[in-house]
């Protein structure tokens, strides 16, 4: 049976992409760790700072002893840095964000929307990528909903979508032009997409399309 490979930076994560294999890819099995600590460690230090990428490292080695064929970093901060060392592994290593972020580029101008300050700069070089691959202009607007994060760290799922909902809502309302898109940088974020259904803008999030674009044939 093959294989993912999931690294999270916190258990919240778990059951979501456990539940979409289920539902995509019955065939697939998955391997969770997390490390919670990770992340602060990279908001604090840079995603690119050396004992990230010796523990980076050591997550993924032990993922693919575990038997992982793939591996799907979660955390939107770190997952460029952890992409980058599937050929070193020699073993595909994804970040969440990428298939939501080709979407996103292909559909025009966009709005991104973080919780996290340290996901915008990462998140945008990721686009900045996808358009050059795609070879289509770029146009970005950024949003850092920050206050919204501390109803995640709460362990207040329903707040925190709500409060990126509110958050987006008011920057349409102030805004003289409306995105192609919505991209919510982070996978935890996927919950306020049902929130703002009634928008007409498609609101893309990551688990969904991840899951579907490693386990497609």
């Amino acid at each position: 049976m093959p294989t993912i490979g999931f690294l999270h930076t916190s258990p919240v994560h778990v059951p979501t992409f456990t539940a979409l294999l289920a539902e995509l890819a019955p065939e697939w099995q998955a391997i969770h760790q997390v490390d919670e600590p990770l992340l602060a460690e990279a908001r604090q230090n840079g995603p690119d700072a050396p004992d990230i990428l010796m523990q980076l490292q050591s997550h993924l080695t032990q993922l693919k002893e575990a038997g992982a064929s793939q591996i799907v970093c979660t955390c939107s901060t770190i997952g460029g840095i952890a992409e980058k060392q599937g050929e070193a592994l020699d073993l595909p290593i994804h970040r969440v964000d990428r298939p939501m972020a080709a979407q996103a580029v292909a559909l025009g101008p966009i709005l991104l929307v973080a919780a996290l300050e340290s996901t915008l700069a990462p998140t945008s070089a990721l686009l900045a990528d996808e358009a050059a691959r795609q070879n289509r202009a770029l146009q970005v607007d950024t949003l850092a909903c920050t206050e919204a994060w501390a109803f995640f760290e709460a362990g207040d799922p329903a707040g925190y979508h709500h409060a990126i909902a509110n958050a987006i809502r008011t920057q349409l309302d102030h805004s003289a032009t409306v995105p192609a898109a919505i991209l919510l940088a982070q996978a935890s974020m996927a919950g306020a997409a049902n929130l703002l259904a009634d928008l007409g803008i498609p609101v893309l999030s990551s688990p969904r399309s991840c899951v579907l674009a490693v386990t497609s044939p």
